[in-house]
């Protein structure tokens, strides 16, 4: 199933998509829900981020073709990490499909995407194990994970680094019965491809990162847990360019670009 959260005439709700038809739902995918027989062309709504989350967790650097492109790039040896990092973002950074990402007019042209699959909580869970981790998982969308790379070396905690308002694009849609250790991810600029990777390359799975998140912390329906980009990250994101990270199964979260003036 195909989960999405839109606006229709000031009002919001859930609905099940199906190709170009959005089926209305009473309630919600993170609690009870039934269709109740009102249809909407897709084209027709605004979509929504697809969930609202009450906390937003975020995997450390999580695959090595990442890491070895950093390491090149500053003329250093690759560091890979031990154990499963987990980070935060902030949930003000969060906007949905076809909606701006904004530059601040002060940010360095070192602004790139990082697009990922973000694994979405349905139900409450603690001390969950790596076997039985994706019990707690309703579905799967995606997320760019936006930074300014020069930030990033002086914010001790990536607060404007990665957390700008609309700096974190998240959706289309959550898609249910995916395998998130084998499902391929692209980003186009401009029409154009220029990175892609599988999720099979993670260097923690998708189960250890919830595995450790729950020994710690609980987990909340509408939790969502972002699980690193792969490839280079390049080319920079300009004024004008429109950004599309992509999943056959899940959708196109697309992103067009804009520098705030000074």
């Amino acid at each position: 199933m195909k989960f999405g959260r839109f606006q229709h005439q000031s009002r919001n709700f859930f609905g099940l998509v199906e190709g170009d038809r959005v089926d209305e739902l009473d309630g919600s995918p993170f609690g009870t829900w039934k269709t109740n027989g009102k249809q909407h062309a897709l084209s027709s709504l605004k979509t929504l981020i697809p969930c609202e989350p009450r906390n937003f967790y975020c995997a450390g650097l999580n695959y090595a073709a990442h890491i070895e492109w950093g390491a090149k790039r500053k003329g250093v040896a690759p560091k890979y990490p031990e154990k499963a990092d987990v980070g935060y973002r902030s949930f003000n950074a969060l906007c949905a499909t076809d909606e701006a990402i904004v530059i601040p007019a002060d940010a360095s042209d070192m602004v790139q995407f990082e697009g990922e699959l973000v694994a979405v909580v349905g139900k409450t869970a603690k001390n969950l194990t790596e076997e039985n981790a994706l019990s707690c998982v309703l579905g799967y969308t995606l997320g760019n994970d936006v930074s300014e790379r020069n930030w990033q070396k002086s914010d001790r905690t990536l607060w404007r680094a990665k957390n700008c308002d609309t700096w974190k694009p998240m959706g289309p849609f959550i898609t249910t019965g995916l395998d998130p250790m084998n499902l391929d991810v692209e980003i186009h600029m401009n029409g154009k491809r220029v990175a892609g990777y599988n999720t099979g390359k993670m260097l923690f799975s998708a189960q250890r990162y919830i595995a450790e998140i729950t020994r710690y912390m609980t987990l909340h329906p509408g939790d969502v847990i972002w699980l690193g980009t792969d490839d280079a990250t390049e080319p920079n994101l300009k004024h004008g360019d429109v950004c599309e990270i992509m999943q056959k199964d899940i959708g196109v979260l697309r992103s067009p670009v804009i520098r705030a003036k000074a």
